[in-house]
């Protein structure tokens, strides 16, 4: 029994010396951690703080006027743009008038009257009043007869076969388009020629009797 307390006493002593031991490690480690973290902080010199004081406010201002750029052009668009969903509403009252005129001219009582013709005068003057007035505030007409489709300001509703204009052409404006300043307000909808599918069987026959 004796024997048996003396192991258990040799046992605790040796747990307890391990643990001082552990423990003496660790606070030498906090110290080595501690010591290498004041030798950082100690390299860094005056001159070093002062270049990176500079550096934030280079970096600082550099956003303070990315946002004043920001603010600028946001500010202008408003003053230029302000008015777009007022200007494409404002366009319904000329296609509505446009639709007018053209039942108008297509009414079989109305036609060749001295009425007609002074009414569709009056539509002119009307249609004209408009198009100055949005004209004076940067809103313009897509120029579209005549001219090559380009998706950036028309959209192609038909074909049309054509065999006097280069595919693609555009020979009918349904609706037209408008800018407003160098935005586009609306795309024209228009129709564009094509090549008639009879030309082009006789030139695929022609082209079969030249290769036999």
């Amino acid at each position: 029994m004796t024997m048996e307390k003396d192991q258990s006493i040799n046992t605790g002593d040796q747990n307890i010396e391990n643990n001082e031991a552990t423990t003496e490690e660790l606070g030498n480690e906090v110290e080595k951690s501690i010591s290498d973290n004041t030798e950082i902080v100690k390299e860094i010199t005056p001159e070093e703080k002062i270049l990176e004081l500079q550096d934030k406010m280079v970096r600082t201002f550099a956003e303070m006027e990315n946002q004043r750029r920001r603010f600028e052009k946001e500010r202008e668009d408003a003053f230029n743009y302000g008015g777009f969903a007022f200007a494409k509403e404002t366009l319904n009252l000329i296609d509505n008038l446009e639709r007018s005129k053209q039942i108008l001219q297509n009414d079989e009582v109305l036609k060749d009257t001295e009425a007609l013709k002074k009414t569709l005068e009056h539509f002119d003057i009307i249609n004209k009043d408009m198009v100055s007035i949005l004209s004076k505030n940067g809103i313009t007409s897509v120029d579209s007869i005549g001219k090559k489709l380009d998706p950036n300001f028309h959209q192609a509703m038909m074909e049309i076969e054509d065999d006097q204009k280069e595919p693609g052409t555009i020979v009918q404006e349904i609706q037209k388009g408008f800018m407003m300043k160098d935005r586009l307000l609306r795309p024209s909808l228009v129709g564009v020629s094509k090549k008639t599918e009879i030309n082009d069987e006789k030139s695929l026959e022609n082209k079969e009797n030249l290769d036999n």
